[in-house]
């Protein structure tokens, strides 16, 4: 069941853009109702179409079809207005535990409905750290990206045989969606913070080889079906 609670902000989608990817996001707040009030407040600009908090309530407060205010400056496959091209989710959490088994099934339940409802690639489900590199790290090295991609929802790199070959990482990362314009450095830590957060150092042979899985099943996935 999900509760409405309507926010002042938003806006139209732009340029023609739908929904085309479903960011999520921690709420970094004391609760659900002060993230929601926050969400819903006019003087701080902001908002999500949802906020789910531990124990699964969903809170809609902007129409998935209207453009909430949850991106801020981002880029992702080429695209530099996220919110119009998004769906946002708030998980009720700061970043420093793990996300409930309530809320993550509550996610899940979400996620089918709208990838369903626009026709989104399930693999089109990111974090905000994906597309707002050095600037966000939400929803952080607590959320479990593998659980939600073995059920469907985004990429997860495929086993491998690790590989070194630096010259090619930003060229698989800009396949994936990454912003390789700000260099190797921040894009290292947004894919480490999603894929790999107990890693650290340089860039190393199994940070190139899972860059190279996540490239080759984002050519695949955007391959229109033959006739």
């Amino acid at each position: 069941m999900t509760t409405w609670c309507p926010s002042p902000n938003f806006s139209e989608r732009r340029g023609g853009l739908q929904a085309q990817y479903v960011v999520l996001h921690y709420t970094a707040m004391d609760s659900a109702r002060a993230a929601i009030d926050r969400l819903c407040a006019p003087e701080f600009e902001v908002s999500a179409h949802y906020v789910i908090d531990e124990h699964g309530r969903v809170t809609q407060l902007v129409d998935e079809a209207h453009r909430a205010w949850h991106a801020g400056r981002s880029f992702w496959q080429g695209c530099e207005d996220m919110n119009s091209a998004s769906i946002g989710i708030e998980l009720c959490n700061r970043g420093t535990h793990p996300f409930p088994h309530p809320q993550m099934q509550q996610l899940r339940s979400l996620l089918a409905g709208i990838t369903h409802r626009w026709s989104l690639p399930r693999s089109h489900v990111i974090g905000h750290s994906d597309i707002a590199l050095g600037r966000k790290t939400d929803p952080g090295s607590r959320f479990d990206w593998r659980g939600l991609a073995r059920d469907g929802f985004g990429l997860w790199p495929q086993e491998h045989t690790a590989i070194n070959d630096p010259a090619q990482f930003l060229d698989h990362a800009a396949q994936v969606g990454y912003d390789v314009a700000v260099g190797v450095h921040p894009v290292l830590q947004g894919f480490r913070l999603h894929f790999a957060p107990h890693r650290v150092g340089a860039l190393g042979p199994d940070d190139c080889a899972d860059m190279a899985s996540l490239a080759h099943q984002t050519v695949v996935d955007q391959t229109p079906p033959s006739a």
